[in-house]
Order: structure tokens, then C-alpha cells, then sequence
């Protein structure tokens, strides 16, 4: 009976202790949780999605080991997508209407003989003056330089990658949510603009004709 009764204590007891199995399959579970983007593929481990625009893609590990390099990773990417975001702007602009302002102005148009503009493949960087790139080389200096002083006023917990302390219209929300799906915005924009640029590239180094007039369907008016 005494042996029956302390079977019985030890199951009851078993019932209530934590499952070392459980905790290990949890612990499994967590390590494997796929990524949103690749939903085939374990998300990398720094991708936990605290970012805006996270989704877990970096299938070639470009974030790096640790959060210092993934941080490093997330200002490149964003000083590279508002670049972009003009560049994508700026250049078919530029096929626009760079003849007609130059010829208002008296000046020589920048434009390559195809129409297209001045770029490493297409040619054409020689009619650029220099005092363009010394103005471009200054605003970028200056940003920088912002960047620098408001990530150091704002010391690592409340700075946030790629503030420069510039937001003359006051777009940026002041509530936690909506200044997460402020950044989330401007990060899609910015990466939908990198792929922008290397099309307009690609494609004008392939056909030779300015990117307006392969696909005007997109930069001239439908009336």
C-alpha cells in the first residue's frame, strides 16, 4: 500500500514539474522561426523584426554578427535610399527637361547624344561642371556632419539610424507607433528607389536610349 501511495505522490508531482522536452522544443521552435520574406528559410537571428521594414531577408548575411554591425548596416542603407529616391526622381527629370532649361539659360545641355543622362555607362560625366560636384561633396559633408552631432545629443538609446535632425516640415510623428510606420515608409520607398536607379541604368546601358523614351508610358502625360 505504502509503495502504491508514493507512486501515486510522484506521478502527481511529475504532472506538475516544468517538461525539460516542452522547454526544448520551445527553445527550437524560436531558433527556427522562418523568415517573413523567404518563408522557406530560418529568419537570420538580429532580423527579430524591432526594425522598421524588417522582414528577415538577408539571405547573404550583409547584417553582420552583432547589433553594432547590423546598426552600421541600417544607416548605409538609408543614406542609400534617399539618394536614391532623388536620384530616381532627378534623373528621367533630367531627360525631361534638361534641353529646354540649358537652351532658356544659354547653356550647353548635359544630356549624352542619345538624349540620356550623364552616368559611368552612359558617358557624358565630362560636361558636368566641377563646381557641381564640390556643392554635392558640401551638402553631403554637412549632412553628415548633422548626423554626427544629433546621434551625439541624443546618445545611443534615443538616436535612431539615419536621424540628421532635419525634418523642416515636421512629417515625423511624435507618437511611438506612428513614427514606426513613418520609418517603415521611408525604407520601402528607399528600397523600391535602388531598384528603380539599377533599372534606369541597365536598361539605358543595354538599349542606349534615355529611359523616357523606351517606357513613356511612365514620364510623359496620357493627355
Amino acid at each position: 500500500m505504502k509503495v502504491v501511495l508514493a507512486a501515486t505522490l510522484l506521478s502527481t508531482a511529475a504532472a506538475f514539474a516544468p517538461s525539460p522536452i516542452a522547454r526544448q522544443s520551445t527553445s527550437l521552435s524560436a531558433e527556427k522561426e522562418m523568415s517573413k520574406a523567404i518563408p522557406f528559410i530560418p529568419r537570420p537571428k538580429l532580423l527579430d523584426g524591432t526594425l522598421p521594414g524588417d522582414v528577415g531577408f538577408d539571405p547573404f548575411g550583409f547584417g553582420g554578427a552583432d547589433k553594432e554591425s547590423l546598426m552600421n548596416m541600417r544607416e548605409a542603407e538609408l543614406k542609400h535610399s534617399r539618394l536614391a529616391m532623388l536620384a530616381a526622381v532627378g534623373w528621367p527629370l533630367a531627360e525631361l527637361f534638361d534641353k529646354k532649361i540649358a537652351g532658356f539659360l544659354g547653356l550647353e545641355p548635359a544630356l549624352t547624344s542619345t538624349g540620356a543622362s550623364p552616368s559611368v555607362l552612359n558617358g557624358g560625366l565630362d560636361k558636368i561642371d566641377p563646381d557641381y560636384w564640390i556643392i554635392v561633396a558640401a551638402f553631403a559633408g554637412l549632412a553628415e556632419l548633422a548626423n554626427k552631432e544629433t546621434k551625439g545629443a541624443k546618445g545611443p538609446k534615443d538616436y535612431v539610424a539615419g536621424d540628421c535632425g532635419f525634418d523642416p516640415l515636421g512629417l515625423m510623428p511624435t507618437d511611438k507607433e506612428g513614427k514606426m510606420a513613418m520609418q517603415t515608409k521611408e525604407i520601402k520607398h528607399g528600397r523600391l528607389a535602388m531598384m528603380a536607379i539599377l533599372g534606369y541604368v541597365v536598361q539605358e546601358a543595354l538599349y542606349r536610349v534615355p529611359v523616357t523614351a523606351e517606357t513613356p508610358i511612365f514620364f510623359n502625360p496620357v493627355f
